[in-house]
């Protein structure tokens, strides 16, 4: 992900809500507010909205691993880190790993196309076909007898 800075502090949140304000040209809290109230009307945005939340949700976690983590270096005693503390450090690189995985996801649906509008507002009729009928049935003849 080269264009997302891996910060820790919510840099990368607030780039990609930057992304998401400049591509659907309304802010995001209104947007938001859009895809709660009619989440039907416009699935691509939605699904960016939802995007977006998962990330906030994520970029949450890992700032309170990451408070954890600094606590417990600070309480702890000498150079060598005992297992609760390495438990820490491991919740956070998985809690990085989230984040960055949300933060993919997001940036891979900013960079699709954009919705396109449709300008039916019915459904398309079904092509019918017809098939050929047969022909009543006539009863087999074998050897000039009707059986």
């Amino acid at each position: 992900m080269p264009d997302i800075p891996d910060v820790l502090d919510g840099e990368i949140v607030a780039v990609l809500a930057a992304q998401i304000e400049a591509r659907l040209a309304i802010p995001l809290p209104e947007l938001i507010r859009a895809a709660k109230t009619a989440p039907q009307a416009h699935p691509d945005t939605t699904g960016i909205v939802h995007a977006y939340e998962l990330l906030t949700q994520a970029q949450g976690a890992l700032e309170k691993t990451e408070d954890a983590l600094v606590d417990a270096l600070r309480t702890g005693v000498g150079e060598i880190l005992d297992d609760p503390v390495m438990g820490l450090a491991q919740q956070m690189n998985d809690a990085v790993e989230v984040r960055d995985a949300h933060a993919e996801r997001l940036r891979s649906l900013l960079e699709a196309p954009a919705e396109q509008p449709t300008s039916r507002t019915r459904p398309r009729p079904r092509l019918t076909t017809t098939l050929p009928v047969a022909g009543p049935t006539q009863p087999a003849r074998i050897g000039g007898v009707v059986r």
